[in-house]
């Protein structure tokens, strides 16, 4: 949602390498690096983190080359997934810091946009993941209820 409410064309970033074949340095077994994710989830790292760790810490540059899946998928396969996506957990943590960078600052209006526009984002986000049954229907999102958390 990078160009959403904004000007700009959105982040650049790398791109994926056009090979879908493990490099060849790789020597980690596909129930090997299972394990290893199973291990990092139950430390209480998130699936975007695992990748992050797997990439910097063990040389692994794509886990889903070599598990043929997704480490999201692992995780839910493995009941280790988390009660809420991640995308919205940050958006939902930047919402928090925010509305506490405005009861110090009530006179910051650009703060206050900020907070409008990220509040848009997880209501969307909210409803794409009823639709994709990933939140129940019955979820609902409170500002007020996330401030206390």
């Amino acid at each position: 949602m990078a160009k959403m409410h904004s000007r700009a064309r959105g982040r650049s970033g790398s791109s994926k390498p056009l090979e879908k074949r493990a490099p060849s340095w790789q020597t980690m077994s596909k129930k090997e690096l299972e394990m290893l994710i199973v291990k990092l989830a139950k430390e209480g790292n998130t699936s975007a983190r695992i990748g992050l760790m797997l990439r910097d810490s063990y040389g692994i540059p794509d886990a889903r080359i070599i598990l043929e899946r997704r480490i999201g998928e692992v995780l839910a396969e493995k009941e280790l997934s988390p009660e809420l996506p991640d995308d919205m957990l940050s958006l939902m943590r930047r919402a928090v810091q925010i509305k506490k960078h405005l009861q110090i600052n009530r006179k910051d209006e650009p703060a206050h946009r900020g907070l409008q526009l990220t509040e848009s984002k997880i209501k969307r986000l909210v409803k794409y993941y009823k639709r994709t049954k990933r939140l129940p229907v019955s979820w609902k999102y409170d500002p007020e209820q996330v401030l206390h958390q």
